[in-house]
């Protein structure tokens, strides 16, 4: 068994970024701007765009970061995406989620110009991904993708299973892992609906999980030899930790890890990566990479 190291991958990749956007800056070129949008103080929100201006400072891009109390109305946040929009400085830029209650995320999402969509969450990119256009891909599955491609995983050809169909995670990782250019496998998705699903595991010669629910995945739903991607990232109480909490993952790591051939730990693997990939799409954003 192997560890898929995703902080150390995430690390080595900053690095490369962080060396091309200095090229970039001695050619006599612009430092990608990342702007991010904070509505309200959810823990998990906060830690997030933390993280993210960490990794801009560790990219050397200019990052900004505008924030609004959680009372704040639909009306004002669209008028924030449309000022960004329209800023030529600001390369990309992101709205975190999930917003309170009263705001359409859906409305939102749509609102930003797809060109600084760098959360790959408008169906403009979402359509270009999935007919294979060149566009900005949803951080996590583009995180997910180049870890396997480190690795040097085979994923031509190979039986995959997706657990989990959300918009973010299981629908663009399955179109991913389904394309000729990127994954090129025979693709499952599974949900809370699926049935025989121990039985699709059992088969998979890869297994992405995505499905939010702590330990889900067991040793008698893996065979052996299998690469096992964990996105599971669910706060459950401990309280030997300073926090209260730990990160626990969708799999049952210490019972699956003995029959696999990778896999990602939670804490420490997906997780770093899906920064990493939005400073990747942040440096395309920069350099107008999919759109001229």
């Amino acid at each position: 068994m192997q560890l898929i190291d995703g902080k150390a991958t995430a690390a080595r990749i900053k690095e490369e970024i962080a060396q091309e956007v200095e090229q970039i800056v001695e050619a006599g070129g612009k430092r990608p701007h990342l702007a991010a949008v904070l509505v309200g103080h959810d823990g998990g929100s906060e830690t997030y765009v933390k993280n993210k201006v960490l990794a801009c400072e560790a990219c050397g891009f200019t990052s900004s970061l505008i924030r609004y109390e959680d009372n704040v109305t639909e009306e004002e946040l669209l008028a924030c995406v449309d000022r960004l929009n329209r800023d030529a400085d600001v390369d990309g830029f992101i709205v975190q989620l999930p917003l309170p209650k009263h705001i359409d995320e859906q409305k939102i999402i749509e609102a930003i110009d797809y060109h600084k969509d760098v959360d790959g969450f408008h169906p403009v990119n979402v359509g270009r991904m999935a007919i294979g256009l060149p566009c900005f891909i949803s951080a996590t599955p583009l995180g997910i993708m180049t870890l396997l491609r480190r690795y040097g995983i085979e994923t031509s050809g190979k039986k995959c299973v997706v657990l989990g169909r959300s918009n973010i995670v299981g629908k663009p990782m399955a179109q991913l892992m389904m394309q000729k250019e990127y994954g090129d496998a025979t693709v499952t998705v599974c949900h809370s609906r699926s049935k025989n699903l121990k039985e699709e595991c059992r088969e998979a010669d890869i297994i992405i999980a995505a499905i939010g629910r702590p330990d889900f995945v067991t040793a008698d739903m893996v065979k052996e030899g299998a690469v096992i991607v964990d996105v599971g990232t669910t706060r459950v109480p401990d309280a030997s930790r300073k926090s209260g909490y730990r990160l626990n993952g969708d799999v049952k790591f210490d019972e699956v890890a003995p029959h696999c051939s990778f896999i990602t730990p939670v804490p420490g693997g997906v997780g770093p990566m899906t920064i990493c990939s939005l400073m990747k799409n942040t440096l395309a954003a920069g350099k107008k990479e999919y759109y001229k």
